[in-house]
């Protein structure tokens, strides 16, 4: 059976740190669900697809957003990164992943590293539209602060929904990272105070928490995050078969 695909038009590339960016289109009304993932074939290097989790729940005026950081050797991460125009014109592939929550379920939580947080961002919004959503505790993480690229986001939503509640991690907090003129431009008040952050790698913070056993638990990231998160929490006791996981 061959592959559904839909067209979609680039409205705006907001650059956000030298290796991410924020890419919004609108076009073709894709059928995902929140937490899933397409490929998509960008015009830079259009033979070559790249996977990327929507981080807006569907629409039916056909928007997405999608937030890309650049892969050490990715020949299309970078690209989409650095040289992503408006006007330009983005093939979505058939929605695959297992990424939900049961809105009628029990508690959620949700691990994101890095990037891995626009699944869970999607999800989120979408549960915003329930009149009782479960409550939910989103540990979103990276080595440095510079990592929490979202932070000033979630802390809005946090003021919006009392439901949701973040958590950031940060590996090291006496790590600036290495200089960043787009970082150093935007400038941005990321919202959470010292007292809010965590430091400690995702797996080690979430697994500390002990065993999550009454809860709807999601995990969004990098291979390698993943799998030591899925391990950690596994160790700690929480079930393997509640864990669902994505990593990209």
């Amino acid at each position: 059976m061959a592959q559904r695909t839909w067209s979609s038009t680039v409205v705006e590339h907001h650059r956000l740190r030298e290796d991410l960016a924020v890419v919004r289109l609108i076009g073709d009304v894709v059928p995902f669900q929140p937490g899933q993932y397409v490929d998509v074939s960008v015009p830079q290097n259009s033979r070559l697809l790249r996977r990327l989790s929507p981080a807006l729940p569907p629409s039916q005026d056909g928007k997405m957003e999608f937030h890309v950081k650049t892969v050490p050797g990715g020949w299309v991460s970078g690209k989409i990164v650095k040289d992503t125009q408006p006007g330009d014109t983005w093939q979505i592939l058939d929605p695959r992943g297992d990424l939900s929550v049961d809105v009628n379920g029990p508690p959620v939580v949700m691990i994101a590293g890095g990037t891995g947080l626009a699944p869970m961002r999607s999800i989120i919004l979408d549960l915003a539209q329930s009149p009782n959503p479960p409550l939910v505790y989103l540990f979103f993480g990276g080595r440095t602060l510079r990592d929490l690229y979202a932070a000033d986001m979630l802390w809005l939503l946090a003021h919006q929904f009392p439901w949701l509640q973040p958590i950031p991690v940060v590996e090291d907090l006496t790590d600036a990272g290495p200089p960043d003129e787009w970082f150093e431009r935007l400038g941005v008040d990321i919202g959470f105070g010292e007292d809010h952050l965590v430091e400690g790698t995702l797996a080690e913070v979430v697994a500390s928490y002990g065993a999550f056993t009454e809860h709807q638990v999601l995990v969004c990231g990098s291979a390698a995050m993943v799998r030591s998160t899925r391990d950690r929490l596994i160790a700690t006791g929480t079930p393997a078969e509640i864990i669902a996981f994505d990593p990209y």
